[in-house]
């Protein structure tokens, strides 16, 4: 009954956006066929995922398929329903908001394909988490990855948007040819296409696995170094395809390397100690490439980075209490990481969908435009600011609880007479700490730039609060994030059904909610809000209307004050962005002032991609410069060519001698 509700849920969701590509290009009637079918496609698939993940059960269906090797087998877990519960949530929330932000009267050249393929993508993203065949993975997998493609690629006729799902592409394919890789190993190991683990593997085998896994997956996750195509991908996608794409898309790598790591009982520590380095690059880089730049997706799309780097961590913590054979440090490490794409999942949705209602009202990305829009638009400013406290893991919201449980991993491993585990924890839990800082800071500086203050430009004189369509999901996501954050042992029995599933040598272990005080910070959460409720209501007493005297900022002696004279996102963050230099390497335009009286001058700074626009696309140029040494082969003669063919079979049957 339970796969049935989801195979139905992902059909309804697959073909949601399909019934519009027939209508005219002005009619509004597919948008709404479309956002009805995904909500009840929805509904269905997270009827069916929440009763596997109450139930703690496993459910398995398997239909023949013409394939070679191929076979229809689902298999829905805890560790798939987990990821099912978050599709199916965000994708439906993300088609309501775009009945508003995206409408087909304002888009009708590419309002039915944006439609269309996101549907398509969410059915994708579900196919590939319940796959149990290799195949049907890749055919999830491959169809997720093209959907995302024309998605990203929405205003085609951008360059910079062509630039960047160019960039995707590329990544994609390289991810993919690793996944190929992966699974014919896998298959050579197992003797079969399903996805499962194989009864006996040599060393040199599974770390080989491990290796392409990392890389395969990593690039869809968006780890450090191998994160090029996300912030331009991120930031050129419409908002609530980013939303999805941040808070869905990219866990799919996640969860392709938790799946295989939980194929491997006994995994070298190495393996745990080199997720460790990564998760902690891109948790540390990632924040601090987003502190420097000035695209308000752009920023979030770092933080993306940043979020999969706690979430890599986590998992690399787990890995290592596997090696150790270590219950209570498997437990924590891998509930903190599934706890966090949960997390992320929801505060990076509503921070991406706050940043479109943002983009909608302005039109403008670009944060040192932006300034006052907190009494213009106050329910986006208070959505905005709820997800950002979310993602800084600061209580009482959801963030906070998921970032603890993986410092109560570190803190744990610290215990242990490994060198390896001890060091773990001496280098994660001050990375982790200073992810956090990195991260209020960066929060700070663009709900100031952005939401206080006064206007920078005329962009925002005509700026309104978004609709209720864009509006409501936003609050739901809110919702959720407290929810999580003032009630963590209500997910706590999910938590540990995953837990088990991923390592079942935890299933007589030590359950969660004895490892963490999660019914501490419970109360905690509730007296917070309660202290925040009563000294909001003693400020809006103090400060009414009959008791203060509204006036502008303290203006320093300034007679005639200006929005010239606040800081900027620039200024805010130079101190960080300097201390950062060695990897950020920024650039910046100042003036020479050669007199107290100067003329009229500017000041520009930019952050570019050191891994993309430092080291790969000038490598790749300097590659296409060396070919053309080589412009003398194309003679443009038949048979030329066909002499070239001939040599190189000559070539072939000499090599195979």
């Amino acid at each position: 009954m339970n796969e049935a509700l989801i195979l139905v849920g992902i059909v309804l969701v697959g073909t949601s956006g399909l019934p519009g590509a027939f209508l005219s290009r002005q009619s509004a009637v597919g948008e709404r066929v479309a956002a009805v079918l995904m909500v009840v496609g929805s509904t269905c698939g997270i009827a069916g995922a929440g009763a596997v993940a109450l139930a703690a059960r496993l459910t398995d269906f398997s239909l023949p398929w013409a394939v070679p090797g191929g076979e229809l087998a689902v298999r829905i877990d805890g560790i798939a329903a987990m990821f099912l519960l978050q599709i199916f949530l965000i994708a439906p929330l993300g088609s309501i908001y775009g009945l508003r932000y995206w409408k087909q009267s304002e888009h009708p050249d590419n309002g039915r394909k944006l439609r269309l393929f996101f549907g398509v993508l969410t059915a994708a993203l579900a196919l590939l988490v319940i796959a149990h065949n290799s195949l049907l993975f890749l055919l999830g997998w491959e169809t997720m990855a093209l959907a995302a493609f024309v998605l990203i690629t929405t205003e085609d006729t951008d360059e910079e948007v062509h630039a960047a799902g160019f960039v995707y592409i590329v990544a994609t394919r390289v991810g993919t040819l690793c996944l190929f890789a992966m699974f014919a190993l896998l298959h050579v190991a197992a003797g079969s296409w399903t996805f499962a683990a194989p009864s006996a593997m040599a060393p040199s085998l599974a770390n080989t696995i491990f290796v392409l896994a990392v890389v395969g997956f990593g690039l869809k996750a968006g780890m450090m170094p191998m994160h090029v195509w996300l912030p331009g991908a991120h930031a050129n996608a419409p908002s609530h395809v980013s939303a999805l794409m941040s808070g869905v898309l990219i866990k799919s790598g996640i969860y392709g390397l938790v799946r295989v790591c939980s194929f491997f009982e006994h995994p070298p520590l190495w393996w745990g100690v080199t997720l460790l380095v990564l998760g902690i690059v891109s948790g540390v880089l990632g924040v601090a490439f987003a502190i420097g730049q000035h695209d308000m997706k752009r920023l979030l799309a770092y933080h993306s980075v940043e979020n999969i780097g706690i979430i890599t961590i986590g998992i690399a913590i787990a890995v290592i209490g596997r090696s150790l054979e270590q219950p209570e440090l498997v437990v924590l490490g891998i509930t903190g990481a599934l706890l966090h794409v949960w997390n992320h999942g929801l505060f990076k949705a509503l921070l991406f969908l706050s940043a479109g209602a943002v983009l909608h009202a302005t039109g403008t990305r670009e944060i040192d435009q932006l300034g006052g829009l907190a009494k213009k638009m106050p329910w986006t400013a208070l959505a905005f600011v709820i997800g950002a406290v979310a993602i800084c893991g600061l209580p009482p919201l959801n963030g906070f609880v998921s970032e603890l449980l993986v410092y109560l991993a570190l803190f744990r491993s610290m215990l242990l007479a490994s060198p390896g585990a001890w060091i773990a924890g001496a280098f994660g839990a001050p990375a982790l700490a200073l992810i956090g800082g990195l991260a209020l800071a960066c929060f700070a500086k663009v709900f100031s730039t952005v939401f206080l203050g006064s206007a920078r430009s005329d962009r925002v004189d005509h700026a309104h609060e978004a609709g209720a369509l864009m509006i409501a999901p936003m609050a739901i996501l809110a919702a959720c994030c407290a929810f999580i954050g003032l009630v963590p042992s209500a997910i706590a029995p999910i938590l540990d059904h995953a837990a088990r599933i991923w390592a079942p040598e935890t299933s007589h272990g030590v359950p969660l909610g004895s490892l963490a005080p999660l019914s501490l910070l419970s109360v905690t959460g509730f007296a917070l809000v309660t202290l925040l409720a009563l000294g909001g209501v003693l400020i809006a007493r103090l400060t009414g209307p009959s008791r203060v005297r509204r006036s502008v900022t303290w203006d320093c002696g300034y007679a005639a004050p200006s929005s010239h004279m606040q800081y900027t996102a620039s200024s805010f963050a130079d101190s960080l962005v300097r201390l950062f230099s060695w990897a950020l390497r920024p650039e910046q335009r100042s003036p020479s002032l050669a007199s107290p009286f100067p003329r009229t001058a500017s000041f520009s700074s930019h952050v570019p991609d050191t891994f993309l626009d430092r080291a790969i696309l000038p490598t790749l140029r300097g590659i296409g410069r060396g070919f053309v040494w080589f412009r003398w082969a194309q003679r443009g003669n038949v048979h030329v060519y066909l002499l070239y063919i001939l040599a190189t079979l000559l070539l072939t049957l000499l090599v195979r001698r």
